[in-house]
């Protein structure tokens, strides 16, 4: 096994890509982990009208970001994505998705500190929602963002955020 400093460096962590906090050079919106979820896990039963809906708007998301749309996520949305599918698809075909994410230039990927992890609690405790959603937010507003790529209802509850699921 190699050791970690010398793995390449296939996922650039952190203001990534050119892109700068808070300036002009940042994508515009941030992509939550639902968008991977609904886009490529397969339903273990017939879905409904709505969420057959909902996985086709998440398709054509990840088309977009595919295609070369810029978009922001943080590292701890990527882990929330690789669990998810891991458990839910074959290992390679999980890693494969993945690493095509994490390659893509037009991705930025933003770490996270104890701050910020301190701030999503807070935030989380006071709006009713989750410490990842609330997160996300944290992140978002510190990086000038507010708009997200979610099919999550729980970021209506935070203000300044607008939600976008097409």
């Amino acid at each position: 096994m190699q050791s970690r400093s010398t793995w390449p460096q296939t996922c650039p962590i952190g203001v990534a890509f050119g892109a700068k906090s808070g300036n002009a050079d940042m994508p515009s919106r941030f992509v939550d982990a639902s968008v991977f979820v609904h886009a490529y896990l397969k339903p273990r039963r017939r879905l409904k009208d709505h969420e057959e809906k909902i996985k086709a708007h998440a398709r054509a998301i990840i088309t977009r970001i595919n295609r070369g749309e810029a978009v922001v996520t943080s590292s701890v949305h990527l882990a929330e994505v690789a669990n998810i599918l891991e458990d839910r698809m074959p290992l390679e075909d999980a890693r494969t998705i993945q690493l095509g994410l994490c390659s893509r230039e037009t991705v930025t990927v933003l770490s996270v500190g104890r701050s910020d992890v301190i701030d999503a609690l807070a935030l989380g405790s006071d709006k009713g929602v989750g410490t990842s959603d609330a997160l996300a937010a944290v992140l978002m507003q510190s990086n000038g963002l507010t708009e997200l790529y979610s099919f999550d209802r729980d970021f209506d509850r935070i203000e300044g955020l607008r939600r976008v699921d097409r």
